[in-house]
């Protein structure tokens, strides 16, 4: 089911309902400031496996979790000071950081994991699904075989299992700048829509 929402001002009622599915453990489709995402509660193991299921992805292949804020990422991430600059420089903002797995990301995504991908988005809409959802959502991009997927009505087409997509303004074809930060140095791994001279 399509919901339209505004891109900069996303209406509660909406925002309500994405959450509803959400808590009941369901998959949606999400925009932020890169592409769009597809998503789930992070506290639902039901939503963990469906979202794997849907992309056909291994189980070795990183999601990343979406949060709010950077006060978020301290409970699955170990963020050195230096991550940490880097972070509050570049967030809200289209970055995926690597980061060091706490030992709450295992018994969320049910297996091993030594470094996790953390994203806070500056869509209006993913902060306030994320705010009202009150913790992560586990992401990935709504892609097919690398190709990155912007149009609602083609999302839903691809991933009938979909309880909500929520159509805004505002998603690129770009996905999201990825940079480790889990060791020493950081390391771009993929250029997307940030910038990365600082590195």
């Amino acid at each position: 089911m399509q919901v339209h929402i505004n891109a900069e001002h996303p209406e509660p009622r909406k925002i309500a309902q994405a959450v509803m599915a959400l808590e009941r453990g369901d998959v949606i489709a999400y925009p932020t400031d890169s592409v769009y995402g597809l998503g789930c509660d992070v506290l639902s193991k039901r939503g963990v496996e469906a979202l794997y299921r849907m992309k056909n992805m291994r189980p070795d292949q990183l999601l990343s979790f979406v949060c709010p804020d950077l006060s978020d990422i301290a409970n699955y991430a170990l963020v050195s000071d230096s991550a940490y600059r880097v972070m509050r420089r570049l967030l809200p903002g289209p970055y995926t950081f690597i980061l060091s797995a706490t030992k709450e990301v295992p018994k969320v995504l049910r297996m091993k994991r030594k470094t996790v991908g953390v994203r806070v988005p500056s869509h209006p809409v993913t902060l306030a699904l994320t705010r009202a959802l009150g913790r992560p959502l586990v992401s990935t991009s709504a892609s097919v075989d690398g190709e990155f997927l912007i149009d609602p009505a083609e999302i839903e087409d691809r991933f009938p299992e979909l309880a909500l997509v929520l159509d805004a303004d505002g998603v690129s074809l770009t996905p999201s700048t990825v940079i480790d930060l889990s060791g020493e140095e950081p390391i771009v791994v993929r250029q997307g829509a940030g910038p990365v001279d600082f590195v």
